[in-house]
């Protein structure tokens, strides 16, 4: 894995543009036009395509190129980064276009396997091709101390040649020349954040009837949240060595039987067990096939089909 943090974060800064690699940007939404004016800002030389011409005024009075057509912006750099809605949008604004010679980013969210078959595609059109998952919101790029970075994986060859150009608005990660291990990454980081935000909404549920401060209890979820996070790296110890054993301290055939009180609460405070029920019923399952002694790890396994 290869990790650098963004070249370039302040908008606004004057930069020459002697020996700047251009790009192309097809996309701009809140991601894309944040995406573009930080390589404005970088002073990159940049040529702009949107769906909706009006989108690209503002970045034309901040020096980009806006291209009449997805073939102009396609032909104006070596270098065409795409951040549109879903795959589906990014075959229809490249059908038709030459794509011969072209290094392809694609930062579009979607599945590994779309990433897989898109990598196919650009190659059979002569590009070559780079997937991209974003961990940032808008706000984030051009703001490295924010900590927002971008996922890649396809070409080792074609990261190295923009690795510099593709730090400036945020930093990147490398994950390997599969195309759709920047996709896996990044939803499945994603996919953490919304069991956590699930687990959230159903500690603020248990608490809405009640005489307690939303905003004095959030200090103590966000502090055990943290407390908590560090156990991913046991998780993953145990799924490594196969002993699930390792290092426990809270056994499932424990955890179980707390479970009435979790679910009782629940009842007595009006709440849908429907967030963490789910998880319940899985650990129930697990210790079912007699690994009491071991922790949460199995329940993974029984996730896997």
């Amino acid at each position: 894995m290869i990790t650098t943090r963004p070249a370039s974060s302040l908008i606004g800064m004057t930069h020459t543009t002697v020996g700047k690699t251009p790009v192309t940007l097809l996309g701009l939404g809140t991601m894309g036009t944040a995406l573009a004016r930080a390589w404005l800002a970088a002073g990159h030389p940049l040529t702009v395509w949107n769906r909706t011409p009006a989108r690209a005024a503002a970045l034309a009075a901040e020096g980009a190129r806006v291209a009449k057509s997805t073939a102009e912006a396609v032909a104006a750099s070596s270098l065409v980064v795409v951040c549109l809605l879903d795959d589906a949008s990014v075959g229809e604004a490249l059908a038709g276009t030459d794509l011969a010679g072209r290094d392809l980013v694609d930062l579009t969210t979607g599945t590994p396997a779309q990433a897989r078959a898109r990598a196919e595609w650009a190659r059979e059109r002569g590009a070559r091709y780079l997937d991209g998952g974003i961990m940032a919101v808008p706000p984030m790029i051009g703001a490295p101390e924010t900590g927002g970075y971008v996922f890649y994986s396809g070409s080792r060859e074609l990261f190295e040649r923009h690795r510099e150009t593709l730090s400036v608005p945020a930093g990147t990660t490398y994950v390997g020349t599969d195309a759709g291990h920047a996709a896996l990454h990044d939803i499945a980081l994603l996919s953490a954040m919304y069991g956590m935000f699930a687990g959230a909404a159903h500690a603020f549920a248990l608490i809405r009837k009640e005489d307690i401060d939303p905003a004095s209890f959030a200090p103590l979820l966000a502090d055990w949240l943290v407390a908590m996070a560090p156990a991913v790296h046991q998780t993953a110890d145990q799924l490594r060595s196969g002993d699930y054993t390792k290092g426990v301290v809270s056994p499932l055939a424990m955890q179980v039987a707390g479970v009435p009180a979790f679910l009782g609460t629940a009842e007595q405070q009006g709440v849908s067990p429907e967030l963490i029920g789910p998880f319940f019923a899985l650990m129930r399952r697990r210790l079912d096939e007699g690994s009491g002694e071991e922790g949460l790890t199995g329940v993974i396994d029984l996730l896997v089909r």
